[in-house]
Formats: structure tokens, C-alpha cells, sequence
């Protein structure tokens, strides 16, 4: 297993540390939420190291192809579920649970996609429009898990959900179109 790989195992088991602590706030709620927004970043962080380092050292791999969006979708969701679960206690507010679910559903949407590719043998790598839909939607996270009491901070938290928002249904139906050959497509043997 290559480095770009190790990273995006190290991303996945960040997910756990991050559930670990962000449920369990022994340390009060801004130590907490400095302590998980620390993880987030950090896993976040992975996300461009090993995409830059496979890029760059010709380490693309399929398994890269598959476990790097898996990776993204483990961590981001996993902070937007304790978002919504700590609706209320959050300086930034509550982020719209909907908004929450429709960008849950486009990410099973795309990952049946894969899964259907997968079975014909054909790998989907992540296009540019989803890398910055992930992008925005780290940074909606980074906003509302910062414990920071700032008269804007709630208007630039909604106005970045909302633009997660958009990001994710544009580039979900950008990849489903461009991939709709895996649906069309049937083995002859059927």
C-alpha cells in the first residue's frame, strides 16, 4: 500500500477518533468542539496530501480511486450527522437537517453508481466539480464546528450550507449524466 493509500486509511480512522470525541464532550463544549474541529481539519488535510502525493509520485491506484471519495463521504458525513445532532449548542447555529439529508442522498446516488461501475469492472474517479463540492463542504464544517461567538459567523454558516447545497445536487447530476453509459450498458451474456 502506497502512501496516498496510507493517508486515506489515516482519513478513515480519523472518522472514528472525531465520532469519538465530538460524542463525548467530558471537556465542555468550546474544548470539545476546538479538540474535534483539530481531527476535521487534520483528516481534511489528508484528503489534498494524498490526492497531491499520488498525483505527483504516479501512485494513482484503483483502490486510491475508490477509497479516497469513500473517505470524504465517511468524514463529512459523520460531521454534518453531529451538526444536526447538536443543533441549538452550536455558536453558528443548526444546519437544516434537509440540507443535510438531500446532500446524503446524492451521495448514495453516486456511490450506487460506483458500485454498479465496479461490477463491470469500470472504475469512477471523483470529477473536479465533486472535489469542490467537498472542498465547500469541509469549510461549511470548519465554520460551524469553530466555537467562535462572531455576529456574522451564523450568516457565513447558512450562506456556505447553501452552497454545499447547490454544489452537491449540480455535481451529483453532472455525474450521474456523464456516467450514465454504466446504467445503459448490459452484459451480453444476460
Amino acid at each position: 500500500m502506497n502512501i496516498a493509500n496510507q493517508l486515506t486509511l489515516a482519513r478513515i480512522l480519523l472518522v472514528f477518533v472525531f465520532m469519538g470525541v465530538i460524542w463525548n464532550p467530558w471537556l465542555g463544549l468550546p474544548m470539545t468542539l476546538w479538540i474535534a474541529l483539530g481531527i476535521f481539519v487534520v483528516a481534511s488535510f489528508t484528503d489534498f496530501l494524498d490526492g497531491y502525493l499520488a498525483r505527483k509520485y504516479q501512485l494513482v491506484t484503483n483502490l486510491g480511486k475508490f477509497m479516497d471519495p469513500l473517505a470524504d463521504k465517511m468524514l463529512v458525513t459523520a460531521a454534518m450527522i453531529a451538526i444536526v445532532d447538536m443543533s441549538g449548542v452550536l455558536p453558528a447555529g443548526s444546519l437544516p437537517t434537509w440540507i443535510v439529508v438531500v446532500i446524503l442522498l446524492r451521495e448514495f446516488a453516486v456511490s450506487g453508481l460506483r458500485l454498479v461501475a465496479a461490477s463491470e469492472n469500470i472504475v469512477i474517479a471523483a470529477g473536479s466539480l465533486g472535489k469542490i463540492k467537498t472542498i465547500v463542504q469541509m469549510m461549511m464544517i470548519i465554520v460551524y464546528l469553530a466555537p467562535i461567538n462572531l455576529s456574522f459567523w451564523s450568516l457565513l454558516a447558512t450562506l456556505l450550507a447553501y452552497a454545499a447545497l447547490i454544489l452537491t445536487v449540480v455535481s451529483g447530476a453532472q455525474y450521474l449524466w456523464e456516467n450514465r453509459k454504466v446504467f445503459i450498458t448490459q452484459k451480453k451474456s444476460r
